[in-house]
């Protein structure tokens, strides 16, 4: 079988794709992207990739949608012509704009088109063009409220392959004791400096209480330097994070739905500060699935202060207890084997 993957942008998206892909290994797999973005660095060594220039409509209406509109009606008609040519037999795709000229293109030609919506609300091309696909899977049970006519099936988001085999990791390159409390903060791959900000000003409390700290500031922390302590370590990223969340007592984290699964996989309490500026939102509705669970506490970053959050994290360090209690509620959450259930779900459709 012939398979065309539709993922661009970010890990969020193209993550869970190429889980995806690896359950696929008898079929013919290759990619659709746009060129600039993550894709171009991860996909070309495994998979072929196709580029095409296409953005999304995330401004007001005028000359600029037009010309997103007439590059949209463009990039339809390129990927029909490489799904003809290319003799695909279905497409696949983890959503965002890349995902409405594949779905569009294939089912134009009578493919089959399967769309996997990682967030608990679906974004603008899951919510415009679910009745087009063969079948929509979700991440989160609470998407299926927002669909229209459209067939779906909760498989959870498949998560990196470093999460699949959690009993192998571990964090011999940090230099952070056995036993001893350890936070850790995670703004998501573009870092967060709003989060970083409330983190520095609440840190010497919580070292002088004992705690470690991994602070994952991203690239564009323009205060990358002004902590600095022997039990605080500070990285613009770090590439074992399922070594890293599963030794964490507490995460505080931005609310993307992929750092969510990796929560929910490594069975992680977290204090979640969902990104104010996401599309629609849709951080504080992924949030909202997790402190409904009891899984994590959650703040909107305009009622946050550095000292809630000092004292918050202190509360939870303080209480074994509790933070057993949303351990055991961010496992009920995790679907481990999503990677497996969502390749199925492509057998079963494009056959």
């Amino acid at each position: 079988m012939k398979l065309l993957i539709a993922a661009s942008g970010t890990g969020g998206h193209l993550f869970p794709a190429i889980a995806t892909a690896e359950q696929l290994p008898d079929y013919q797999i290759e990619w659709l992207g746009v060129p600039d973005r993550l894709e171009t660095r991860l996909v070309p060594s495994q998979y072929p990739l196709h580029t095409i220039a296409v953005e999304g409509f995330q401004q007001r209406f005028g000359l600029g949608t037009l010309r997103i509109f007439s590059r949209l009606v463009g990039s339809i008609f390129e990927v029909r012509q490489l799904l003809k040519q290319g003799q695909f037999q279905g497409v696949f795709t983890t959503g965002g704009y890349i995902a409405a000229p594949a779905i569009l293109a294939a089912r134009s030609l009578g493919l089959p088109a399967i769309l996997h919506e990682s967030n608990a609300f679906p974004g603008k091309v899951t919510r415009w063009l679910s009745p087009w696909c063969s079948v929509v899977a979700l991440g989160f049970e609470a998407s299926a409220a927002y669909l229209r006519s459209a067939r779906s099936v909760c498989v959870g988001t498949p998560v990196r392959s470093q999460f699949r085999s959690l009993h192998q990791a571990s964090l011999s390159d940090l230099p952070i004791p056995e036993g001893v409390p350890l936070l850790v903060v995670v703004g998501g791959s573009q870092g967060a400096v709003a989060v970083n900000q409330f983190v520095r000003q609440a840190a010497p409390a919580w070292l002088e209480e004992g705690i470690w700290l991994v602070h994952l500031t991203g690239e564009n922390d323009p205060d990358v330097k002004s902590l600095s302590h022997p039990h605080y370590l500070a990285l613009p990223f770090y590439n074992n994070m399922a070594g890293l969340l599963q030794r964490a007592n507490l995460v505080l984290s931005r609310a993307g739905a992929g750092s969510l699964t990796e929560i929910a996989v490594t069975q992680t309490p977290s204090i979640l500060i969902p990104y104010p500026f996401a599309a629609d939102d849709h951080q504080t509705y992924n949030a909202a699935v997790f402190a409904a669970a009891g899984a994590a506490c959650v703040y909107r970053q305009a009622d946050l202060t550095a000292t809630k959050l000092q004292e918050k994290v202190l509360n939870l360090l303080r209480s074994p207890e509790k933070l057993q209690t949303m351990t055991e509620a961010a496992g009920k959450l995790a679907i481990p084997d999503s990677a497996e259930r969502l390749a199925t779900l492509v057998r079963q459709t494009i056959t």
